[in-house]
């Protein structure tokens, strides 16, 4: 029969795909002698079993729990359903990988009528026993009857408003029996059903919730947007209940070895005095700082930090660790490797490598490479004089702005509208999630730096404040109030997380400054990798922002983007409206001096790094006005026309008229039914080589000034959208006699490249004969992701979202490579093009360069660079390390 079950000392570190995160340090802590309740783990196998078989336990499950029981219960010499000296026990969730939140729990399971007496007369205390009852029964109401937490929790509030009690560890007996009673009337209302009072049933219900749990939309979303594979499955641990609320010589509290949010290397974390560890969690009172333990207990203080040091050095990483204290003995309840900001994963990394404790290679595969996002995001600005409505814990850092919205479900719509939200609760739970993903930071009238919205966010790396107490919430009025203001709902704040502040308005922003921390991973990174990193820049201040992140040329300079500044956009237009090639050379006349000036700050930033520049792209049609905005327009001054009231004002219409008349016949004889496959790219310049020759000329000329200067130039000249080797001839021997006519006229020349933008499955599988003319190869993997897949990258974002939610795809191909499609193009592409031209430099531009595990691919593809947007340049770079050292192992 197979094994479904282990009790924790039968575990090891080596079975964490089977026992999942919780179970693995449950076991781990157990075998090392450490202070943990006895119980036993379901594994992840039998999840997955469960749900193969319509959500039925696997044959033996049951019974190899009941015989873990039985061992729990001799181990605490109580017994489970005991009326004289009861066995309560908690059932919690454990991935694999760590879930904050995701997942369900119940605590206190085992009470009922005849126990709960029990419970008084042994611990000596009825209020004690009534208030374990009274969370048993929310919580399994919640979790396993589905009854809405919400009209539970205004139950709760209604009767302590009515006993005067601020806190919850006030109620007395009388109004915790009340509570309860109330409680069972919501349930049998909602559920048609009573929570039930045989403990096997009850854990047999909870367990089945638990795995239940694992499919759940905050789980599945957490899932998709962590890109966690729905078949590792979730383990069930059973342990032995251990009560935080047995008095104020009793606690519960989360703690983390080292700052998550900045890796300060000190203990971080808070606890509450007469609470359970949901109550921390919740964030429905606000813990104290763990250091006041020192003061309050300093001896279990003391034992907590020796057991903290001994697990962050067995586990050789920030551990995120939660424990409970009864009557004055500390229990270990978890131990996990933390989750931690970007900042804070980048200086623990270097810390520990300083401290000896992992080498370089593996302080740069600690660090997602997704995670260097967070330490570029914006600041506020220092200069800023905001108006500042609370101030609370900085949970998470970074600054946004948005629309104040109180529902995570109207924040999940509106962000998907294109607004800009900031998700603004008395305290988040798991179903909250879809809306903290959609919303640019969220807020928390109460709870602390360890509460489901401070763990949620900073893992996510979204900016986040938690224990604003200040803020009045009403729900029903969608407002909060802050002092004498008043914030309503679609009223515009900011949030800023490093500082904890929440401020009126937008307010501006900077960039932040890295540190010697980031810069040290970095320069480890650059050690390790073999892939080049380039940047995407269109103009001198995208190439500096490149270089300021070290990248190592421009891979794409997208040409077209120059012409839509200033007035440029009309000198476009003029040529795009000439009746014939002379009309047209005079209008690229005037827009060459202003390229050539583009292109000598792109050389002059990236003096001696490459430029790879491609030639005009998109199709002519771009470059003027909306056809319904210019019907639009004929229309409005046909109106003034009628109302003219003199000859020179109707002189000045029918020109105006007669212009816009001229370019919507234009923009008519343009339009193509399928653009994107249309008149673009190379065959533009085929139809109007002078065009080719204006960039080629702007480009060499350029290139001659800056090297007269001194400073090191290496064009890269590259062909849009070749899928015949005579559109890629034809070009090339266009921009070789313009070069050469420049450097004639000059007196000087610069070495140079040709090459072409592989963008269309055609030329991938023709690579051989085009690398006999191209000198480099760079793959447009956006277009090709298009014309691989029949997807238009724009259309396709109404039901790609839906393929990936559905699992029918596992990611978006136009954010992560299509390995099995698109990615065998690009490796057949590389190996025919070096089949001739064994040094061909091949790279890829698209928006797949800055994806790590589309770098993976590249890496392993063996490319020689990639290139993307200036800001993921730093993620790149990181991510092509690990690529390195994952192949090296």
């Amino acid at each position: 029969m197979d094994k479904w079950v282990y009790l924790f000392e039968e575990g090891d570190h080596t079975m964490l795909g089977l026992l999942g995160g919780k179970g693995e340090g449950l076991a781990e802590m157990s075998r090392a002698g450490l202070p943990v309740p006895p119980g036993f783990t379901i594994t992840t196998a039998a999840c997955n079993a469960y749900y193969a078989h319509d959500k039925l336990f696997p044959e033996g499950m049951w019974s190899q729990s009941k015989a873990g029981l039985k061992t729990v219960e001799e181990k605490t010499g109580r017994r489970f359903g005991d009326p004289a000296n009861p066995l309560l026990v908690s059932v919690r969730s454990g991935a694999p990988v760590s879930m904050p939140g995701m997942m369900d729990t119940v605590l206190n399971l085992g009470l009922n009528a005849n126990t709960l007496q029990g419970l008084a007369r042994l611990t000596g205390d009825e209020r004690f026993a009534w208030d374990a009852y009274r969370r048993f029964v929310q919580m399994f109401a919640e979790i396993v009857l589905g009854v809405p937490g919400e009209k539970l929790d205004r139950a709760f509030e209604v009767v302590k408003s009515q006993t005067n009690n601020r806190r919850d560890s006030d109620l007395d007996v009388s109004a915790l029996r009340t509570i309860v009673d109330r409680f069972k009337e919501i349930i049998f209302g909602e559920a048609r059903q009573e929570v039930p009072d045989g403990p096997e049933e009850q854990l047999r219900l909870a367990i089945a919730a638990v795995f239940d749990s694992w499919m759940n939309r905050r789980a599945v979303d957490y899932r998709r947007l962590n890109r966690v594979a729905d078949d590792i499955g979730t383990a069930v641990n059973v342990q032995a209940m251990v009560f935080g609320n047995a008095g104020e010589d009793s606690g519960t509290g989360v703690a983390f070895t080292r700052n998550p949010s900045t890796g300060e290397p000190v203990l971080f974390g808070e606890y509450l005095t007469n609470a359970q560890g949901e109550d921390v969690v919740a964030g429905t009172r606000t813990p104290f700082p763990i250091q006041h333990m020192a003061e309050a207990m300093p001896d279990t203080y003391r034992q907590f930090l020796e057991i903290a040091h001994r697990l962050e050095a067995h586990y050789r990483d920030m551990q995120d660790l939660e424990f409970t204290i009864e009557r004055g003995r500390l229990w270990m309840l978890q131990t996990r490797s933390g989750k931690r900001t970007g900042r804070s994963a980048i200086r623990i990394a270097v810390d520990l490598v300083d401290e000896g404790v992992i080498s370089r290679e593996e302080a740069v595969q600690r660090v997602a490479p997704e995670q260097l996002e967070q330490l570029l995001h914006p600041i506020v600005d220092p200069t800023a004089r905001p108006t500042v409505l609370a101030s609370g814990l900085p949970a998470s850092p970074g600054a946004a702005s948005g629309k104040v919205v109180f529902d995570a479900g109207e924040a999940e719509t509106l962000a998907s509208g294109g607004e800009k939200v900031i998700l603004v609760r008395h305290e988040t739970n798991p179903d909250d999630f879809h809306g903290m993903v959609a919303s640019q930071a969220i807020v928390t009238a109460r709870g602390g730096v360890t509460s489901h919205a401070a763990v949620v966010a900073r893992g996510m790396g979204k900016c986040c404040v938690v224990g604003c107490d200040a803020l009045q919430i009403d729900y029903g009025q969608q407002l909060f109030t802050a002092g004498n203001v008043k914030v309503s709902r679609g009223d515009w704040i900011t949030v800023d997380g490093t500082s904890g502040r929440v401020l009126l308005g937008q307010v501006a922003t900077v960039d932040p400054e890295l540190d010697h921390y980031f810069d040290t991973v970095m320069d480890w990174a650059d050690d390790f990798r073999t892939l080049n990193v380039r940047a995407n820049a269109d103009t001198p201040a995208d190439a500096q922002t490149a270089r300021r992140f070290r990248a190592e040329g421009i891979g794409l300079c997208r040409t077209e983007h120059m012409f839509f500044e200033g007035n440029r956009i009309e000198a476009m237009r003029e040529m795009i409206m000439a009746p014939n090639a002379v009309a047209r050379a005079e209008a690229l006349a005037r827009l060459e001096p202003l390229q050539t000036r583009d292109f000598e700050g792109l050389f002059a930033v990236m003096d001696g790094y490459p430029v790879t520049i491609r030639l005009l792209d998109p199709p002519l049609h771009e470059f003027l006005p909306r056809h319904e905005e210019t019907v639009l327009t004929i229309t409005d001054l046909k109106l003034k026309l009628r109302l003219a009231a003199n000859l020179e004002e109707i002189d000045t219409l029918l020109q105006q008229i007669n212009s816009r008349t001229a370019i919507l016949a234009q923009i008519e004889r343009l339009a193509e039914s399928n653009p994107m496959l249309g008149h673009r790219g190379c065959r533009l310049g085929v139809v109007y080589p002078e065009v080719t020759e204006m960039q080629a000329r702007a480009i060499f000329t350029a290139a001659v000034r800056c090297h007269e200067r001194g400073i090191r130039v290496i064009p890269e000249v590259m062909i849009p959208l070749v899928a015949y080797i005579s559109e890629f001839k034809q070009q090339e021997a266009l921009v070789r006699r313009v070069a050469g006519e420049v450097f004639a006229s000059h007196g000087a020349r610069v070495d140079y490249t040709v090459g072409t933008m592989i963008e269309l499955p055609r030329a991938a599988l023709t690579a051989a004969e085009i690398a006999e003319s191209a000198e480099f190869f760079s793959f447009g993997t956006n277009d090709l992701t298009q014309t691989t897949l029949g997807l238009s990258r724009d259309d396709s974002a109404r039901f790609l979202p839906g393929y990936v939610e559905r699992g029918l795809i596992a990611d978006d191909p136009f954010q992560t490579i299509d390995v099995a499609g698109v990615g065998q193009l690009v490796k057949f592409g590389v190996e025919r093009g070096r089949s001739v031209r064994p040094d061909l430099k091949v790279g890829i531009c698209g928006e797949h360069g800055g994806d790590p595990r589309s770098v993976k691919f590249f890496h392993e593809a063996g490319l020689n660079y990639v290139s993307c947007s200036p800001f993921r340049v730093p993620i790149a770079r990181l991510a092509a390390a690990q690529a390195a050292l994952g192949k090296r192992e």
